[in-house]
Formats: C-alpha cells, sequence, structure tokens
C-alpha cells in the first residue's frame, strides 16, 4: 500500500522501516503537517498516515478524497483532531493505535510528580554547577498523599496502580468505574468531591467537546490551596489562562505537563534559536513550579514498537480487505 506519512521525525523513519516487509507498504515520510496547505503532498496516496497535531478537518479530508486517498491511520491513540463525520460522509475509514503502551504514559505521569515534588531537575543543574546546597529543595512524603485521577481507562488505571504503590489513597472519576481498580483500594468519587480532597491531581481522559478545559477557574477554585496538577492527555484539558492566573496567587502549587493547548506550533521541533511567539508557555516557564516536557510521554521503545506494528497491521487489513480491528466508528 502507498502511503504518505506526515509530520515523521527520525524515530518514526527508524522503527516502521525496521518493522515494515520488504514490499508490504510503500511509505513517503514527510516531515511537514498534514494541514489545508499540504495536502497535495497525498496525491495519489491510498493511505496517509498522521499523528497527534495534525490537522485532519473536512477541508483536509476533501481534499485528500480529491487526491485518491481511501485510508487515514493515526499512529496514536487520540482522535480529536480528526473530522470523523466528514470522514464517514466520505466513505474513508480512520483507524488508530487504541493502547501502545499504557505504561510508557502512566509511568511519565509519575515522573512529573516526583521530579516536581523532590526538584530533581534542579538539583541536577545545581551540581552540575559545583552548588551542593539544599536550600529551597525541600519536598514531601508522596506516602499517605491522597491522589485524584480522572479517567481510569488503560493508563489511568496503571497510574492508579503505581501511586496505589506509593501508599496514596486514590481517588478517581470515571463514567464508568473499573470494578477491579475499587477492589484494590481506589475509591470512585464525583468530579467535586475529587477536586476537592486531592493533593495531586492527575488527568487521564481523551479531549472531547465534554472535556474540553475541563479544568478551568471554577474547578481550581474548588481545589486544595497548593494542589498540584498534572496532565499527560491532551493539552486543552487545562484552560491555560485559568491555570496561570492560579499560579500567580499561589492557589495552584505545582503544574506537570507532557501537553499544551497550543502544542501544535511548538512540540517535536527544534526552536531554540528562534523567539516563541507563545506568550502563555512563555509565561509558563518563568514559574520555578512548572515542569512541561513536550509530548514524550509515549516516548519508549516498546511504545514505538507497538505504534508501528499496530499501524502496519492497519493498514494491511485494509488493503486486502479484512475487518478493520482499529476503525473508529460513530453513529
Amino acid at each position: 500500500m502507498k502511503v504518505a506519512m506526515f509530520s515523521t521525525k527520525s524515530f518514526d523513519r527508524e522503527y516502521f522501516n525496521r518493522f515494515n516487509v520488504p514490499g508490504e507498504h510503500d511509505f513517503t515520510f514527510f516531515e511537514a503537517p498534514l494541514n489545508e496547505n499540504t495536502t497535495n503532498l497525498a496525491q495519489d496516496y491510498a493511505g496517509v498516515c498522521v499523528f497527534v497535531n495534525d490537522k485532519v478537518n473536512n477541508q483536509v479530508i476533501g481534499s485528500l478524497r480529491e487526491n485518491g486517498v481511501k485510508l487515514i491511520a493515526l499512529r496514536c491513540a487520540g482522535f480529536n483532531n480528526v473530522d470523523l463525520r466528514t470522514a464517514k460522509e466520505f466513505s474513508i475509514p480512520v483507524v488508530r493505535v487504541p493502547a501502545y503502551s499504557p505504561y510508557a504514559v502512566a509511568e511519565h505521569a509519575v515522573a512529573l510528580i516526583l521530579t516536581l515534588n523532590r526538584k530533581t531537575h534542579k538539583a541536577f543543574n545545581r551540581i552540575r554547577e559545583h552548588n551542593f546546597s539544599l536550600e529551597r529543595l525541600v519536598g514531601f512524603d508522596l506516602h499517605g498523599k491522597t491522589v485524584g485521577v480522572v479517567g481510569t481507562g488503560q493508563i489511568g488505571g496503571i497510574f492508579c496502580q503505581n501511586m496505589l504503590g506509593f501508599g496514596c489513597e486514590v481517588l478517581a472519576f470515571d463514567q464508568y468505574p473499573d470494578d477491579i481498580l475499587a477492589q484494590k483500594g481506589v475509591k470512585y468519587v464525583t468530579f467535586d468531591e475529587l477536586l476537592k480532597q486531592s493533593d495531586i491531581i492527575s488527568l487521564h481522559c481523551p479531549l472531547t467537546p465534554e472535556t474540553f478545559h475541563l479544568i478551568g477557574k471554577k474547578e481550581i477554585g474548588l481545589m486544595k490551596k497548593g494542589v498540584m496538577l498534572i496532565n499527560t492527555s491532551r493539552g486543552a484539558l487545562i484552560n491555560t489562562k485559568a491555570a496561570i492566573k492560579a499560579l500567580k496567587n499561589g492557589h495552584l502549587g505545582y503544574l506537570g505537563i507532557d501537553v499544551y493547548e497550543q502544542e501544535e506550533h511548538l512540540f517535536f521541533r527544534d526552536l531554540s534559536e528562534r523567539i516563541i511567539q507563545d506568550d502563555l508557555i512563555s509565561r509558563l516557564l518563568t514559574f520555578p513550579n512548572v515542569l512541561i516536557t513536550a509530548h514524550q510521554g509515549f516516548f519508549t521503545n516498546e511504545a514505538l514498537e507497538e505504534i508501528t506494528k499496530v499501524t502496519l497491521k492497519n493498514l494491511s487489513q485494509f488493503e486486502k480487505g479484512e475487518k478493520l480491528e482499529n476503525e473508529i466508528l460513530i453513529h
């Protein structure tokens, strides 16, 4: 199958070239993202392979159809960047990688918590400058703290178990509670109760119209003063302006994010020699109690292998006319 892959980096080329059976699929790797201005690159390709920040809106899908594209393959789990209704209208299936390594993302959320708390990133920089002082590096015991988990799917469920392992009290909110997690000690509560009782809150839910700005001024106002907020899901779950205001007045004690509302203009590229035009992320970077990573939660060898293998399987199933196990269906 002839496939145009957008937003590619060196690791995409490495893994797909390694696992693609010679002659099975013909990939062209484009570093450019897919959007309204780059659909011409997909001319005469049977499929496109896209990532989290590619734009697959109605205009893009219409252009892809005109170019002969018959399949949209996401090499990620989230699909909020795809207009599924337009794809269905044009009879273009959309497939994804529903679970590549939930452990990778859950463990990255833990890393953000531990780093923010014990300030290991600051200690590392101090030691490199021969500054062995412990001033302003005090943290807190994670053991015994109340951790609120919003969303207990595969990633959120593993994160819950990680936190139970640290000796935390784990509260959770999900429309579909997990009985197995409840048996292990996770307590399901209302969303407001979780916000009010938690010392640490970690978001593990998809971005939908209902969850857009799930955490805003009102929600932060319900949280404990000094709360730690962690987001490894999708940037727009948090209203960044509200978070900045809460950081300024001290209500939000820590913020750890691996995703950002406007990350499509920043993440996955080297901008070290440029002036960042995004005032919000520039402001976030001034806070000593904010830790930002550039959407690397998924970035483990195991996850990259699984993403590659499942994507290749999705392409092969389509080409052979088989049932698409990972097709995103809407009603």
